[in-house]
């Protein structure tokens, strides 16, 4: 994911959500033009992961200073085209919900709603960036 501010992100993802950063890696130039992911721009991946071992749900956040990119709308899912938001599986929506405060994130609207006849609640929260993260599991 790029970042505005990988720092800021980071912070979030580590402090609201609950991911873990582990070692990152460097893409030179070369690979980066390559490969078709950046054209020849280096950068670093932070990668965050969310449990030990070597199948966790991993995050890899990146910022590129010197070719800034742009915000998209983001004010309701449907406003712009590509990926809109990312869904966190949690175990306690009410532990989740208030280390989500504790880092200061923003919770919208009515969240928690309850989804369905289920156990499982959603909240929607917007990282730095103004992506939605939403939160998915039971209240305890």
């Amino acid at each position: 994911m790029v970042c505005s501010n990988v720092r800021k992100s980071i912070e979030f993802y580590t402090k609201a959500i609950g991911f873990t950063e582990v070692e990152g890696f460097d893409i030179d130039p070369q690979f980066g033009g390559d490969s078709g992911l950046s054209d020849n721009e280096p950068f670093h991946v932070h990668v965050l992961q969310l449990a030990a071992g070597p199948n966790a749900t991993r995050l890899k956040l990146m910022q590129f200073p010197n070719k800034p990119g742009k915000l998209t709308d983001q004010a309701f899912i449907h406003s712009s085209y590509g990926f809109s938001y990312l869904t966190v599986f949690v175990t306690d929506m009410d532990a989740s919900l208030e280390r989500a405060r504790q880092a200061g994130a923003t919770i919208l609207a009515k969240s928690p709603v309850i989804l369905g006849t289920g156990p499982d609640h959603l909240t929607l929260l917007r990282d730095p960036d103004g992506n939605f993260v939403e939160l998915v599991g039971p209240r305890k």
